[in-house]
Order: C-alpha cells, then structure tokens, then sequence
C-alpha cells in the first residue's frame, strides 16, 4: 500500500508513537498483514466474528507483551466502530454530497450497520480498559518510544 512505512515494528517498537486515534491501521507492519484480514462490519454477525477473530489476537499480543500489536487491535476495534457508525448514520457510509456539502445523518440508514457498531464499541472499550494494556501503554510512552528512530509525525 502506498505510503506504509518501511518500519517493521515488530522489530523495532521504539519506532511505534502511539495514537489514541486510527492513524497508522493501514501502515502499520507486520500488524495490518495479520489483522486486516480478521476486520469486517458488513452486519452484527461480521462484527461478531471481527470481534472474535481480533480478540484472539490480542490475547496472542498480550501474552508477548506485544504493545505495538495490542494497540494495533484497538485501532481495528475503534475503526469498526466508526465505519460502522457511518454507514448506520448515512446511507451508504457517504457523509457528504457530490458537491462537497455535508448530509444531514438519518436514524438509522443500516440498522444492520448500527448492531455491528455496537459490538466493536463494547470490545473496544472492554480492551482499553484491560489493566495490562493500560500498564503496557504507561511503559511504552515513557520508556519504549523513541521519537528520532520514528517515521509516525508527531
């Protein structure tokens, strides 16, 4: 994909600025290859397997003390939730005309769309607040991070 960094941050977790965002889900290697995969939010049934799929990861993650790949979960969680969100809120996930002006939300477009959210919602906040990774998040910020070996902006 273009513009992914050429970090392999698995190897290098200095290089990793987290993000409370999703900035990086797309760039991050050898994490997108391993969870883009296992990311969908057709409808509840996608989100729950999504969920799944992603929650068993983390665990793989967590068990490694693997921070970088920890959060790269949550990045997916948080972007199923989103996507999802659009998609429930305009009909077909366009929030703006062809012209560029804005369109007003519905409620719901895709209540399909709106269950799946939910599911990402609730294993996203669960995941965030797992003490583990909130200790793993405390211990990179402060002690792994290394702005200069970084090619994430600030």
């Amino acid at each position: 994909m273009a513009g992914a960094y050429e970090t392999d941050f698995r190897a290098h977790p200095e290089a990793y600025r987290y993000d409370s965002s999703e900035k990086g889900v797309f760039k991050v290697q050898p994490y997108k290859d391993e969870l883009l995969p296992d990311w969908g939010f057709k409808d509840e049934a996608a989100a729950e397997a999504s969920v799944e799929a992603l929650r068993a990861r983390y665990e793989t993650y967590r068990s490694q003390d693997d921070f970088v790949g920890m959060d790269m979960v949550r990045k997916y969680l948080r972007m199923g939730f989103t996507r999802a969100m659009r998609y429930a809120k305009y009909s077909g996930g366009r929030k703006y005309e062809d012209d560029g002006t804005k369109r007003d939300p519905e409620q719901w477009a895709a209540p399909e769309k709106r269950a799946a959210a939910v599911v990402f919602r609730d294993a996203w906040r669960a995941l965030t607040d797992d003490p583990a990774y909130q200790c793993l998040k405390e211990h990179h910020q402060n002690e792994v991070y290394a702005p200069d070996a970084s090619p994430m902006a600030e």
